[in-house]
């Protein structure tokens, strides 16, 4: 029995490497298009766009490395992601913050001078009661009341700035330990330098 005739071996070797460039770049094409599409890249993903079997996958070298490289990418790209969501939580909860604090000390300066207000408006009266008409001392009476009254409802207003102040506080400081909580994550899963690799089926 005679042995391999060398110009099949040989052209038997490089149809094998053609249908392997074939599949790679096939692999390659697959991986672009779920990069665009910002697709979530996972063995059987790639499996199925690409038209490949899984074996391939895991078998060849350079398959591996590519699929492997495109996980690592898709998963920084994640963790950016979820980096930004949190600190434009964060920015925003800093902002109500401030906005709230802005809004309270306007709230007080404006109790302040209508105390005042009120304060030399009630010594008015006093001089003026005396030697007034009665119909004068009640129409200073009655703006007594109405400036009383404003002086509740600025009160009123003063509370409730100061209750959403302390709750965009307590808000703010649940952001800031879940942000913190939500970085520790990151790091504990994705620490840095890490790279998945993929290993090969077992035979």
């Amino acid at each position: 029995m005679s042995g391999s005739n060398p110009d099949q071996t040989a052209a038997a070797i490089e149809a094998r490497r053609r249908h392997t460039e074939k599949l790679l770049a096939r692999v390659q094409d697959a991986l672009s298009v779920m990069r665009k599409e910002r697709a979530s890249v996972t063995v059987r993903a790639v499996e199925r766009r690409a038209g490949v079997s899984r074996a391939f996958l895991y078998q060849n070298a350079a398959a591996r490395q590519l699929v492997a490289e495109a996980i690592a990418q898709a998963e920084g790209r994640q963790a950016r992601s979820r980096q930004e969501t949190a600190e434009a939580v964060e920015a925003s909860w800093r902002e109500r913050a401030l906005n709230a604090e802005d809004a309270l000390r306007q709230a007080v300066a404006e109790i302040q001078t209508q105390r005042r207000h009120i304060g030399e408006l009630m010594g008015h009266v006093r001089d003026l009661e005396l030697n007034l008409p009665a119909d004068a001392v009640q129409r200073l009476t009655t703006e007594n009341t109405t400036l009383k009254q404003q002086l509740r409802t600025l009160t009123a207003d003063h509370h409730t700035l100061t209750n959403r102040l302390a709750a965009a506080r307590d808000n703010n400081r649940s952001q800031d330990r879940k942000i913190a909580e939500l970085q520790a994550l990151l790091v504990e899963q994705h620490p840095p330098g890490s790279v998945r690799h993929l290993r090969p089926l077992q035979k």
